[in-house]
Order: structure tokens, then sequence, then C-alpha cells
């Protein structure tokens, strides 16, 4: 009876011992699978910005065939009026995001506002 006492003793705390390192090895795991998942969504989440970006540059080249001379700046900050005028911001709204007065957004938006009323009355047209 003593033995088998004995022996169960040591079975349960070999047992304790070997689940001690299998967690550990459970969360290395878990953590490297988390790792994983974040960089996917960061991944994810810059493809989507890459593709808001082409839109809206293929957009801004529809509104105005003629002009490629832009600097980056400028473009980076037609984009950025234009993706916010289509998020619904107003003209005031726009203005103070980007640190514009509301004469300059206005200017900027003109060529792209009146292309997308002259879609809407094709579309209705036809």
């Amino acid at each position: 009876m003593e033995w088998t006492l004995a022996i169960l003793f040591g079975a349960a705390m070999l047992l304790l011992i070997l689940s001690f390192f299998k967690t550990e090895k459970q969360t290395k795991a878990e953590e490297q699978i988390e790792q994983l998942s974040i960089s996917f969504m960061q991944e994810v989440y810059q493809l989507k910005n890459q593709i808001r970006n082409m839109e809206l540059d293929a957009e801004i080249a529809a509104g105005e065939p003629g002009i490629q001379g832009r600097s980056s700046s400028q473009q980076k900050l037609l984009r950025e009026v234009l993706d916010l005028h289509k998020r619904g911001y107003s003209v005031e709204g726009i203005a103070t995001e980007t640190k514009l007065t509301d004469y300059e957004v206005e200017r900027l938006l003109t060529p792209y506002v009146e292309l997308n009323r002259d879609r809407k009355k094709a579309a209705n047209d036809a």
C-alpha cells in the first residue's frame, strides 16, 4: 500500500511538471500566432490605404486630365481634401482639418464636384 501511494505521488509530481512545460510551449505558439495576425492586419491596412490613394489619384487625373506637373506635397494635399470631401465633410470642416482657407478648399474641389454632377446628370439622362 505504501509503495502504491509513493508511485501515485511520484506520477502526480511528474504530470504536474510536464503540464508546466506544455503550457509554456502553447503560450509561445499562441504568441507567434498573435504576432502573425497583427502583421497580417497591418499589411491589410496598408493595402487599403494604397488602394484608396490610387482611387483618389485616378479621380484627380480624370478631373484635370492635362495636369501632370504637381509636386508630391500638392498631390497629397489634394488627395486629402478629396478624401475628406468624399467622407462628407463640409468645406469649413475640410478647411479646419487641412489648415486651408474656405476659398482654397472650394478652389481645389471645384473640378471634382462639377465632374460628379456631370456624371450624375449623364446617369439620370440614360
